[in-house]
């Protein structure tokens, strides 16, 4: 996966620091492995919101606001993926997915304004021993995503 997004960066023309760094678990362990701070890392998240997995991206100083998804979507349901779901759609392990929907991953893809709001956003690649760290306006100009706040602190 880590090989996929460094193409598609690369062919869209955009600049982007790759870090090799020990397996990282959490958004704080990565932080410190990149050498970023907290408020940078873009935490990809899949939930299955009534009877679709979507992806949301936020702030990994942030925490996901259910309510505002549910209100969002006029959802009635709504959970995290499972691991085996995880793997199952993506083939990647909590902590390594990517802050990124079609084409690389098949899922519409939701960013939280609080990326907006830092000139950098760092990710794991599809690895939990890889990071890109790169423009927060390049990755919302190739990400085609829908932006809006779902976050809370």
């Amino acid at each position: 996966m880590d090989k996929d997004i460094t193409t598609f960066l690369d062919h869209h023309g955009i600049q982007y620091r790759e870090v090799h760094h020990e397996p990282t678990r959490t958004s704080e362990e990565s932080a410190r492995a990149r050498g970023e701070d907290l408020s940078v890392g873009g935490k990809a998240i899949l939930l299955k919101v009534d009877n679709d997995f979507k992806l949301f991206v936020l702030s990994a100083a942030k925490k996901i606001s259910s309510q505002k998804i549910k209100q969002r979507f006029h959802a009635s349901r709504l959970r995290f993926a499972t691991t085996e779901e995880l793997l199952q759609r993506t083939g990647l392990v909590p902590g390594a997915v990517p802050p990124f929907g079609k084409p690389l991953l098949p899922f519409d893809i939701y960013v939280d304004r609080s990326i907006t709001e830092n000139s950098i956003i760092a990710f794991n690649a599809g690895s939990l021993t890889t990071s890109i760290v790169m423009s927060c306006h390049e990755y919302l100009r190739v990400v085609n995503a829908e932006v809006f706040d779902f976050s809370e602190s």
